[in-house]
């Protein structure tokens, strides 16, 4: 915009300059009182829908420096300032600035995915890249897990959203899965019976249609290898996994069962 006082009166130079400075500072003020009134209900809808409280003022000032971006490109249009060049100038930014935080908008964008779709949530027992444990902390770059010997791990959030999660805790009920393998001289009906009958005492095994269920698995190398299904509450899952294991061990011992082991017979040559 070029700005030529010689050959302009004031009435021209009050119409040519003066409204539209008069315009675009009242545009400025009326739409900083928007983008303000905008990004109010926008953060409060975002506190609602995103429980991680920095992630939802993280997202609310977003957008607010876009609606003031937006803002200044319209009062320098209105003023005469060619906004071409400012747009190019934003563009090039938001690349630069794109390229040199790719792997942390990857973090970013699988962290609001997380917290949005919420395939786990704190306190729940998962399995993730490699690893076993309960989650601490949903970051916004980064999930933090405790695993079972206390050790704290720091997964990025980029990752966790492109690889299967198990999670252990978010049913209510698990079912323990145990194989015990008997000799193939003892006799399948006992060992399946005390199975059964061992599982069906313990007070944290469920009854009813999740009652507890015993078949032939497979016949191995040198065993009947049986298998135990029985369901329990997530919570008493290993509970009853140790209990069981340790309770049939004394079972197969008292009915004389045995239960095999790998054996290797080695044969010394002599050759006196």
């Amino acid at each position: 915009m070029n700005f030529d006082f010689q050959n302009l009166k004031v009435e021209e130079l009050v119409v040519t300059y003066g409204l539209p400075i008069l315009y675009a500072l009242a545009t400025l003020v009326i739409g900083w009182i928007i983008v303000g009134f905008i990004n109010g209900i926008a953060k409060k809808a975002l506190k609602k829908s995103v429980p991680d409280v920095a992630l939802a003022n993280f997202l609310s000032s977003i957008i607010g420096v876009l609606l003031k971006v937006l803002l200044f490109i319209v009062v320098a249009s209105i003023v005469g300032i060619d906004t071409t060049s400012f747009a190019a100038i934003i563009g090039a930014a938001g690349l630069a600035i794109g390229l040199a935080l790719q792997g942390s908008l990857s973090n970013f964008a699988g962290g609001v995915l997380i917290l949005l779709l919420k395939p786990y949530k704190i306190g729940e027992f998962i399995e993730a890249k490699g690893m076993l444990g309960v989650v601490k902390e949903i970051q916004v770059f980064y999930t933090l897990i405790n695993t079972t010997d206390n050790k704290l791990v720091i997964i990025p959030n980029g990752e966790l959203s492109n690889s299967p999660i198990i999670n252990y805790s978010r049913e209510p009920i698990r079912r323990v899965d145990i194989t015990i393998g008997i000799g193939y001289g003892d006799d399948i009906r006992t060992a399946k019976d005390i199975m059964l009958k061992t599982a069906a005492a313990h007070s944290l095994v469920l009854k009813g249609d999740n009652a507890p269920a015993v078949l032939v698995g497979s016949l191995g190398d040198s065993s009947v290898n049986i298998i135990l299904r029985a369901w329990a509450n997530t919570d008493d899952y290993w509970t009853v996994h140790n209990d069981l294991i340790e309770e049939l061990k004394y079972k197969m011992d008292e009915a004389k069962i045995e239960i095999p082991f790998p054996q290797r017979t080695v044969w010394m040559k002599n050759d006196n």
